[in-house]
């Protein structure tokens, strides 16, 4: 059960690098026990096993295995390593929200028109290790470095590190699913000042749109007219703040037909109407 679980970053904020290194255990030797170690621990191994526990879930670690332990739990060795065993370890954080659930549950962070869930899996077995070896090696020189050059540089390297996992442990179904979302999100964001019904979505990507409904459903959290309609709204939000057009420009500027219909719509999703939304933000 613990090789479904994932952990889901909401983002923006970006989770972020804190240090790195390449570590050796001869045989005999052990991951330290530790708790509450406040960062995620992220670990790689290059060869060997490495024989690693949080609370009640236990891995045997072997070369290519990714594993992330959370900061919040109790990490220790269940037994020494039998052998020569090398790994990488990276420890990161986030400010933002995270959760961990199982791979089929459903979890209550998700993406929507302007925020990206990033979904890591608890562990995984890469595809592509010498891609990973090289950035950890490329993360453990910067690392070293104090300057203010490296701290965009391990940035930079840890977000392609995470990239790759994010995108490594889906299904072919599961990257189908991202991508007819993202393509309907594009259509939706390209043309959302016009009249955007399901049929002319289904005809512009050539799906039947319970298959769009779905993909977005799984993506974003919403049906492609709940998201049109965020979207719509947010930059509703953009030109009552950076604008003084009046309330029917804006509406019809954002795709609404009638004014009447959009004050209504806005005062239900903010809290309030579009003109109190403005003054509280201009003077």
């Amino acid at each position: 059960m613990s090789d479904e679980l994932l952990l889901t970053f909401r983002s923006p904020p970006l989770p972020f690098f804190v240090e790195s290194n390449r570590a050796t255990y001869k045989p005999g030797e052990e991951h330290p026990n530790r708790t509450n170690l406040g960062v995620f621990d992220l670990l790689f191994v290059n060869k060997g096993t490495l024989y690693v526990a949080e609370d009640n879930s236990r891995w045997a670690l072997e070369p290519g295995d990714v594993l992330i332990l959370r900061p919040d739990r109790w990490h220790y060795a269940y037994q020494p390593c039998t052998e020569e065993t090398v790994f990488d370890w990276l420890h990161f954080q986030t400010v933002g929200a995270w959760e961990e659930t199982e791979n089929q549950q459903q979890g209550t962070l998700r993406g929507d028109y302007y925020t990206y869930a990033i979904r890591l899996p608890k562990r995984m077995r890469l595809t592509y290790p010498d891609e990973a070896k090289l950035i950890f090696s490329q993360l453990h020189e910067a690392a070293k470095n104090c300057s203010h050059g490296a701290f965009w540089d391990r940035q930079q390297r840890f977000l392609h590190l995470l990239q790759m996992l994010d995108e490594g442990w889906r299904s072919d179904a599961a990257k189908a699913s991202v991508s007819v979302a993202e393509r309907t999100a594009a259509y939706l964001k390209l043309n959302y000042r016009s009249v955007i019904t399901n049929s002319m979505l289904s005809d512009v990507l050539e799906l039947h749109i319970n298959y769009i409904t779905r993909c977005m459903t799984e993506v974003f959290g919403c049906t492609p007219q709940q998201y049109l309609l965020y979207y719509r709204l947010d930059q509703a939000k953009l030109l009552l703040i950076k604008t003084d057009w009046n309330i029917a420009r804006i509406a019809e500027e954002t795709g609404f037909r009638q004014t009447p219909h959009f004050s209504r719509l806005f005062a239900a999703h903010t809290g309030m109407p579009p003109l109190k939304f403005r003054k509280r933000f201009t003077k």
